[in-house]
């Protein structure tokens, strides 16, 4: 098992536990701050689910039908999860409006403390597995759920900021903001994972950095007169690069072209060794990008 399927399998089974424990507290408290915390573990356990499926898709290597394998499951589901996110936002916000309209009065806070605590304790452990498993593996996917178990860790602290201060004062109005607040900023943190998985879906490029390296490794070579039609894009831990170089000598054998195109697909692999590599170099004696358009 990969160490990004291993990471699905932890994060799923931490959300798991915490549902359970989140739900029955928040559904005998009447804590609304506690219920949204609950639905959010819900839809975190699904979610890791999901991407587990979409890990194994991605990972498997390009066939007849896939000619360029099935990377781009990750950003859709990266697309997937922010969507559910936005939703348990807003559903937490309708809940947050009907405690405040019905004034319904929380109870079992003590209780209720001692388990988030617990969950702060153990969403904190998870979100630093998760942090590595995807520095390690360059895992959209993985990325997305660090991401999301980090909002965790701040509506965690949320939840029991609100359940210190009704207890301490007894206003059951900050259970209602603060659960608000909560909402709100589950509702824009999943902006990123909508908007990145969007982004590689519609091929973005790589970033301007990335694409300076390269335009600066094909233009070092003396042979090489000038480039053409350079497209990069990146799906799952794949980076594609094409490019139509021109030589400076016209009358150039291929087998000395093809081996300074090897040389340089080379050192732009070079350019960030954790990532697959797919490089197609087209060789032109003279430039005909213009006859191409």
């Amino acid at each position: 098992m990969s160490p990004q399927k291993k990471a699905t399998v932890v994060s799923s089974s931490v959300a798991a536990v915490l549902t359970i424990l989140k739900l029955v507290i928040g559904l005998a408290s009447g804590s609304v701050a506690v219920l949204a915390s609950a639905v959010d573990s819900i839809l975190d356990m699904f979610v890791s689910i999901f991407n587990y499926f979409a890990i194994s898709k991605s990972e498997k290597p390009a066939d007849k039908t896939f000619n360029y394998g099935k990377g781009k499951i990750e950003a859709l589901a990266s697309v997937i999860e922010g969507t559910i996110i936005t939703m348990s936002g807003l559903f937490l916000l309708y809940q947050a409006f009907s405690k405040y309209k019905t004034g319904e009065t929380s109870s079992y806070l003590e209780i209720s403390i001692y388990v988030m605590i617990a969950s702060l304790i153990i969403t904190v452990g998870l979100v630093l597995y998760l942090n590595y498993i995807a520095k390690k593996t360059h895992s959209m996917v993985i990325k997305a759920d660090a991401l999301h178990y980090k909002t965790d860790v701040f509506s965690t602290i949320a939840v029991l900021s609100s359940l210190l201060l009704v207890s301490i004062t007894g206003y059951e109005l900050f259970d209602v903001i603060i659960g608000s607040l909560i909402a709100v900023y589950i509702i824009y943190s999943a902006y990123e994972l909508i908007h990145g998985g969007i982004m590689v879906l519609l091929d973005r490029a790589l970033d301007e950095e990335m694409v300076i390296n390269i335009i600066s490794i094909i233009t070092s070579h003396k042979d090489v007169h000038s480039f053409h039609h350079l497209k990069t894009r990146e799906a799952a831990n794949k980076i594609f690069v094409e490019a139509h170089i021109v030589f400076a000598d016209t009358s150039i054998s291929l087998i000395k072209a093809h081996k300074i195109s090897d040389l340089i697909e080379d050192e732009i692999e070079k350019l960030d060794d954790k990532k697959e590599w797919h490089i197609t170099i087209h060789l032109d004696p003279y430039d005909d990008s213009k006859a191409l358009k």
